[in-house]
Parts: C-alpha cells; sequence; structure tokens
C-alpha cells in the first residue's frame, strides 16, 4: 500500500516534491502510526531551501511535529494498543549506550537520528515510531494541536531547564517565529516581563504574538531592556535563525544575566565576544527536549494553561505542501499544518 509523502530528495534549493512511498513495516519494538496531523517546522523549510546545517539522508520523508492514533503494534509492545492517541519525540534512532543517554540526555546522543532528516519522518500517511518514545495524549487536545507538541518541548527546554528566570525578570525573546513566540509565551508563563523582537517583515507574526500578553517591538530593543534600571534585561532568548543575533543578545543582556540561545544559524560570527566575559554572562545552547519535558508540556496543553492554537495559520494536505511551506517562509503564518491524504 502507496501513500503520498512530502520528500526531500537531494541537497539542491527546491528539491521537495510529491512522492509514493509504501507503507512501513514496524520491527518487534516499534508502532505504527496513522498520522492524523504533521507541523511544518522552520528546519523543513531550511531543508526546501537548502540553506540548513545539519547531515540529511537523502531521500528522505519530511516531518517531525506529529501525531496520530496507533493502528499496529510490534511483537513485543506492551504499553500501546491499536486506536491509543499519541504524540512521538523526534529522537527516532539512538543509542543505549552512550553516555549521553545513559543519563537521560538522549536528545545530547551524538549518533541521534532524528524524523525528517535522519529517518523518513510523518509528512505522509504512516510513519514508524519506537515506543521508547510515544506519549498518550488527552481526548480534549485535537491533533492539529497536539502536533506542535514538539516545538512547545523546543521552548520549554529552553526557557525552563536552560534558563533561570525568576518572576519580575525581564526577559527578551530574539525572533518572531514559532519557537519564539512558543519561547515568549513560556516566560509570560514563569512571570516574567517580555518583550518579543523582530523587523519589519515580521510585523504579522508580532501581532500574533500579542495573543500571549507580550510586548512586542519592532527594530531596535535597547529602550525597552535599560527601561528598569539602565543596566539591561536580566535574560535573552535568542530564538532567530541566524548567528548575528547573538550580538544583538550580547547588547541587550545586563551584566551576570543570560543568554538562552536555541535558534540555529549556519554562518560564522564575525564580530567580537569580549562582552560575554567583560559582563560576566552565562551563555547556554539549548538543544531538543526529552521525556519528563514531553509529559510537562503534555500536562500544560491538556489543561489548556499553554495554549498554541493562537500561532496555527491553517491546515493544508500534504498534497498542497508547497503553499503551506510558501505562507510559513514568507511570514504569512506562525504554523503550517498538514493532514495526511
Amino acid at each position: 500500500m502507496k501513500s503520498a509523502a512530502v520528500v526531500n530528495f537531494s541537497p539542491e534549493a527546491g528539491s521537495v516534491e510529491i512522492r509514493e512511498v509504501e507503507r512501513p513495516e514496524i520491527g518487534p519494538e516499534e508502532v505504527l502510526i496513522e498520522v492524523a496531523n504533521v507541523g511544518v517546522c522552520g528546519s523543513d523549510l531550511h531543508q526546501w531551501t537548502a540553506d540548513h546545517s545539519w547531515p540529511v539522508n537523502y531521500p528522505v520523508v519530511l516531518g517531525h511535529e506529529f501525531g496520530g492514533h496507533i493502528i499496529e503494534v510490534g511483537a513485543d509492545v506492551t504499553k500501546w494498543s491499536e486506536g491509543d492517541r499519541v504524540v512521538s519525540e523526534t529522537a527516532a534512532i539512538i543509542d543505549p549506550d552512550n553516555p549521553m543517554t545513559r543519563q537521560g540526555l538522549y536528545n545530547l546522543d551524538t549518533s541521534r537520528k532524528g524524523f525528517g532528516y535522519g529517518v523518513d519522518g510523518a509528512m505522509t500517511k504512516y510513519v514508524r515510531v519506537p515506543e521508547r518514545i510515544l506519549h498518550r495524549i488527552p481526548d480534549s487536545l485535537p491533533f492539529e494541536q497536539a502536533c506542535l507538541t514538539e516545538p512547545a518541548c523546543v521552548a520549554y527546554n529552553a526557557v525552563v531547564r536552560n534558563a533561570r528566570i525568576e518572576p519580575g525578570d525581564r526577559v527578551a525573546v530574539l525572533g518572531p517565529g514559532t519557537i519564539g513566540i512558543l519561547c515568549a509565551a513560556m516566560a509570560k508563563q514563569c512571570g516574567a516581563q517580555v518583550a518579543l523582537i523582530g523587523l519589519e517583515q515580521d510585523a504579522h507574526r508580532l501581532k500574533i504574538a500579542e495573543q500571549y500578553s507580550c510586548e512586542t517591538i519592532i527594530g531596535q530593543a535597547t529602550d525597552w531592556a535599560v527601561s528598569r534600571d539602565g543596566m539591561g534585561c536580566d535574560g535573552v532568548i535568542d530564538a532567530a535563525g541566524a548567528s548575528a543575533t547573538l550580538r544583538i543578545a550580547l547588547d541587550l543582556v545586563r551584566p551576570n544575566g543570560w543568554i538562552s540561545k536555541v535558534g540555529w544559524g549556519p554562518q560564522p560570527l564575525g564580530f567580537n565576544i569580549d562582552p560575554l566575559v567583560q559582563k560576566n554572562v552565562t551563555l547556554q545552547g539549548s538543544f531538543s527536549h526529552h521525556w519528563t519535558i514531553w509529559e510537562r508540556v503534555i500536562a500544560l496543553m491538556g489543561d489548556r494553561q499553554f495554549d498554541v492554537e493562537p500561532i496555527i495559520g491553517g491546515v493544508w494536505k500534504t498534497t498542497d505542501w508547497h503553499d503551506a511551506f510558501e505562507k510559513m517562509h514568507k511570514g504569512e503564518v506562525v504554523k503550517s499544518v498538514l493532514q495526511p491524504v
């Protein structure tokens, strides 16, 4: 049985198309999920435009933000049944003996391979998933929202685990994409005063971010950063897809402050980072997520304490992937969601 899939087939720009792919066969510790919805990530766009900075196993079905129903379970699977509503983490392949994996930090396993670049992802009707990375979702959480658990977990890791927010802190967030908006919303959840910073072309996305009670700034944010006591903001979350924004972060942050860097950018820095030393600033990278984070985020989303609905710009059939990608790429929507056919 074949299904339509959004496939990235080579490293050249624009090398994405609909192809027919076979229904996967599962192993003894895997399940087969019939995908209900899959989110389009900025990394999917970067592979489409060929300006990504990670290795890809071509050809590969795109998509790592997904949820659906289990329709088949492997011979050794005992905790899951057909019909279960689930979402999946992204760490499709890990080394159980890796020192990071043994600490529960399998997201930092250097041999890790994820859906949509290392193995076939979920922009198709069926995807096979190891049972170890499945999470149950409540009936109250619709799949078009549940599929965004993954970017919400990225935000949780960057804001809660890899920053040190205290209630009343002033926190600047750079980059009003999906991750930037969710980081701003998560920082508000932690009790911070938050400003989300973007460019003129980001005006539409910044307007959406205001639904999370965040201040929004186009362009220069220094006045906001220093308005409390002249020293700068307590922390900066850099969620922009460029290296150069680290310089802005260093300008905005106060002495003894912190920067949580979650946005990818393949460009070399090309500027002096002495202010990092002079200000005694903590610079923290933040990558991916793990089991505990997923369980907490699902609890927040299930209780509507953390709402991803405002960022969803529409749901498209997988066969209409190009329109969904274009609207995100042009900034017309924050997040596109696909529905397999």
